[in-house]
């Protein structure tokens, strides 16, 4: 009973961490996971059998259908939300970037902030082992995430937490010390299908299955080639860098969400008023200088140039037709 309590203890102490370094919400799953886990590793499964994942051939990786590829031993998942909502509209008229990527890359972000938490774990258990993952490990990050309840899968694919909504990015920390596990989150979605109507690529085959080959996400972050598809083009709008439509209709995030004040959160001035002559005129040199620190760097100059230009030339079209 004693080593009961002090598991307890331990964990409750670990989440409270990990929130003083701003996550919200915070978890704990314990390996190997419930059904829920296997679930979510057949569909990944699935996915990649129908080739939804398009060119994106590291989500194949074997390693990601087992947690302990990452870290032997591994017993226990610390998950981390961080949340990127900022009550900010960008200027009328000017080109659209995913939330996700307004302020400083994430991924350094959730990973200093992890190194810390995992330094007090290590101060506590000294034995422990651990390993920092982002969603750039090969993991299940999303399906771990729900089980260590921080929120559900939805029909888009993205991680929803009833208070927060879908604004968030997540991290984890694996762990070979056992943890006292939360609740996995249950499905919350219902009848709902705002963000598969919403979708202009019909990305979104069925409930909880995303295409990458027709994502505008995708194809404005992920695809190399030199030219975007025509159906692509023709359903672009504005979306230069990633795509939020998706987010933007789910009711979850119509809700009273809390609105992150974090420093390193907040938009760069250009993302909020880039214009589409702006994006295309930019040298490689310049390009380099506006996304230093930024999740955007993962898109080369030449794709920046060809999606801006694409934006241009489907608003060139569409002023003909009328």
């Amino acid at each position: 009973m004693e080593n009961m309590d002090a598991q307890k203890e331990l964990s409750q102490n670990l989440k409270k961490i990990a929130e003083q370094e701003g996550f919200s919400p915070v978890g704990i799953a314990r390996v190997p996971g419930s059904s829920q886990i296997e679930l979510r590793t057949k569909a990944l499964e699935n996915w990649i059998d129908a080739g939804f994942h398009a060119d994106m051939g590291w989500m194949s990786a074997p390693r990601r259908k087992r947690i302990d590829s990452l870290l032997e031993g591994v017993k226990s998942v610390l998950a981390v939300g961080l949340n990127y909502y900022v009550d900010i509209k960008p200027s009328p008229n000017c080109l659209s970037i995913a939330r996700y990527a307004w302020g400083n890359d994430y991924h350094k972000l959730i990973e200093v902030r992890l190194k810390r938490v995992a330094n007090w774990l290590k101060n506590q258990k000294p034995q422990c082992r651990m390993k920092i993952c982002v969603d750039s490990s090969p993991l299940l990050d999303k399906a771990w995430a729900e089980e260590a309840g921080l929120g559900w899968i939805g029909k888009n694919s993205n991680l929803i937490n009833k208070k927060s909504g879908s604004w968030m990015v997540i991290g984890h920390l694996l762990c070979t010390e056992a943890l006292t596990p939360d609740k996995p989150s249950k499905p919350r979605c219902g009848i709902c299908q705002a963000c598969i109507t919403a979708c202009p690529t019909n990305a979104i085959t069925e409930p909880f299955i995303v295409n990458s080959n027709r994502c505008l996400a995708y194809h404005t972050i992920e695809n190399r080639n030199s030219e975007l598809p025509n159906e692509i083009i023709q359903s672009l709008g504005k979306w230069v860098a990633g795509c939020d439509i998706c987010q933007e209709v789910c009711p979850w995030n119509h809700k009273k969400i809390p609105i992150a004040s974090d420093p390193e959160i907040q938009p760069k001035p250009w993302i909020l008023n880039l214009k589409t002559d702006q994006a295309i005129s930019w040298s490689d040199q310049e390009w380099k200088i506006k996304v230093r620190g930024s999740a955007l760097k993962r898109i080369k100059p030449w794709m920046w140039r060809r999606n801006a230009k694409a934006i241009q030339k489907n608003r060139a079209t569409k002023d003909k037709k009328s």
